[in-house]
């Protein structure tokens, strides 16, 4: 089960599609949509970031900065990035520490196979790093509208 709202969202430090080391602190003052997806590339991790990156200018216009988090390489997502134009930052999780750390690794199924993989989850937090509120089972085309509504 993922972390729930009303809690500090736990700081973490991981490289970005510019091999830069980005902290979650560093966020704070602003409030961030940081959401995690399986794999670039994909068909719905693409439609989910291609969705995040049309509504970017709302998000910006409310002071919103988002952040996807995938256990893809910088490479993966310097490539992901480039491709679709997206406009805001990819951080690399390899070996799904920090997806682990906010409890959105786990069992999966597709085709009747069963592994472990991300959970696709976004995490609202405050300016104050306060995570409130969590999106579970997202729904790739509608989840950048959903966040938006949320935020209205």
């Amino acid at each position: 089960m993922p972390i729930s709202a009303g809690i500090p969202a736990p700081d973490f430090e991981l490289r970005d599609d510019t091999n830069i080391a980005r902290k979650l602190s560093e966020y704070r003052g602003r409030n961030v949509v940081l959401y995690f997806y399986p794999a670039d590339d994909t068909p719905g991790c693409t439609k989910e970031a291609c969705n995040f990156r049309d509504d970017y200018s709302a998000y910006e216009q409310a002071g919103i900065a988002i952040l996807g988090v995938s256990p893809d390489a910088v490479e993966s997502h310097v490539k992901f990035k480039k491709k679709f134009m997206l406009p805001f930052p990819l951080l690399a999780d390899e070996g799904h520490r920090v997806c682990d750390l906010y409890q959105v690794w786990g069992p999966k199924k597709f085709l009747g196979k069963s592994y472990e993989g991300v959970l696709r989850t976004t995490f609202l937090i405050d300016g104050n790093g306060m995570i409130v509120k969590v999106f579970e089972q997202v729904r790739p085309a509608q989840h950048s509208a959903e966040v938006l509504a949320a935020l209205a």
